[in-house]
């Protein structure tokens, strides 16, 4: 009996230390008529890309990357593949509206959290794998971040900037009500110096991946001038500070000349809109190696479907005034050298359209296709500080692309609705082959 019980302590002890012996995971090699790689080089074709787990192997031609014999082979035919693309503005827990007043009062936490579950699995479908949420009215795109990391549901990388910042009275208030209704703000309200220091400090507690910051007016919103500078310079300096000393970066929704100057010379990471950059805004933001997230079609929006989407008419006096404006001086930013990010400020306008914004970079702004790709490959992913995991189709990067029918280089629009496959981390999450 003795014997047996060593025997039994040697087998289980034996099974404690043991060696794992771990399952050698699948290759996919992907093919298809070609291939951007989101770097801004010219397009590979009769490409392959081979996938172990989450992580690309090879990257090359038919002729020079060796399929191994047991792969899975994924034939996407006459598609081009490109890296899974980045949207930088992003509220994932909104819906088109008034710009989140009335969600704000009506509806609790869990209803922004919901809404980000169905709105996350829309994005993913149209190719975005990663996405910068730059404000939320709670901390719901925390939970839904958490939720896709989690393996829980399905949804883009997401990085989220949590409630945000704004001024008493600012774009990032709820403004026009009576004064004896306590109001919550659609972001955190904090004014002075010593206010912002705490409220990036809670932020971070809670959650953040980065800081958002109005620095200006808004066009969804009552009682202030788009172009009107809403924080200080000492109010920015001290965010930035507080932001960096967290080890993240700070993203400043700025319509206003003198906003984007004083955010730029701060130290944001990013210009969020950009419409009313000047001279000296250009000049600073080139200065300080500051990107711009321009968010053009969001404007189309208001103006075309607004009115019968809730936006009410201050909203799109507000975006009809500056409609050309934004056109001419972001055009001009973008020919004299200032870096761009993709963003288009989605649930503004249906989660979904995220694509949208290409068309008007290249046929209004005069971006060559390949750049624009670029802007949401390559560019957005150094605006969020993930160059080094993904934005490119290279080896040892997380295994994130998409495939579209046809060729973006000779018609930038096949990227708004001809999206047919998404692989996110080596899942394939959507084939529509």
């Amino acid at each position: 009996m003795k014997r047996v019980v060593k025997v039994i302590v040697f087998v289980f002890l034996s099974s404690l230390f043991a060696t794992p012996v771990v399952a050698q995971e699948r290759v996919s090699a992907i093919r298809a008529a070609r291939l951007i790689d989101g770097s801004g080089a010219p397009p590979i074709d009769d490409p392959v890309v081979l996938v172990r787990g989450d992580i690309i192997m090879a990257v090359g031609t038919a002729a020079d990357v060796s399929i191994p014999a047991d792969a899975q082979i994924i034939d996407l035919g006459h598609f081009t593949i490109l890296p899974g693309l980045i949207d930088c503005h992003v509220h994932i827990t909104g819906t088109p509206g008034d710009g989140g007043d009335t969600q704000a009062l009506r509806e609790t936490e869990g209803h922004g959290a919901i809404h980000g579950v169905v709105n996350a699995k829309i994005t993913l479908d149209t190719g975005f794998t990663t996405i910068r949420n730059t404000g939320s009215n709670s901390y719901g795109d925390v939970a839904v971040r958490d939720m896709i990391n989690a393996g829980v549901i399905p949804g883009p990388r997401i990085y989220v900037a949590t409630r945000g910042l704004g001024i008493t009275g600012g774009h990032a208030d709820i403004n026009g009500w009576s004064p004896h209704i306590d109001l919550p703000g659609y972001a955190e309200i904090a004014d002075g110096v010593d206010e912002v220091r705490k409220a990036v400090r809670r932020q971070v507690k809670y959650g953040a991946d980065l800081i958002k910051v109005t620095a200006t007016g808004g066009v969804l919103s009552a009682g202030d001038a788009v172009g009107a500078q809403q924080y200080s310079f000492e109010e920015l300096v001290a965010i930035v500070e507080e932001a960096n000393r967290a080890g993240i970066k700070v993203a400043a929704h700025a319509h206003g000349a003198s906003g984007i100057v004083d955010a730029a010379n701060a130290g944001v990471a990013s210009i969020e809109h950009g419409s009313l950059v000047d001279d000296a805004g250009i000049a600073a933001m080139k200065a300080n190696g500051t990107f711009m997230v321009p968010t053009l079609y969001a404007l189309d929006f208001i103006i075309d479907e607004g009115a019968e989407n809730g936006v009410p008419q201050y909203g799109i006096d507000k975006a009809i005034a500056i409609a050309d404006a934004q056109r001419r001086q972001l055009r001009r930013a973008y020919q004299e050298g200032v870096r761009f990010a993709y963003g288009t400020d989605a649930a503004v306008f249906p989660h979904g359209r995220n694509a949208r914004d290409f068309g008007i970079l290249v046929e209004e702004l005069g971006v060559p296709p390949l750049e624009a790709i670029k802007m949401a490959t390559a560019d957005a992913a150094e605006l969020i500080g993930i160059e080094d995991h993904v934005g490119t189709l290279m080896v040892n990067k997380w295994a994130d692309l998409i495939a579209v029918e046809g060729n973006p280089l000779e018609d930038i629009r096949v990227l708004e609705d001809g999206v047919r496959f998404v692989m996110k981390g080596g899942v394939v999450y959507k084939d529509n082959r």
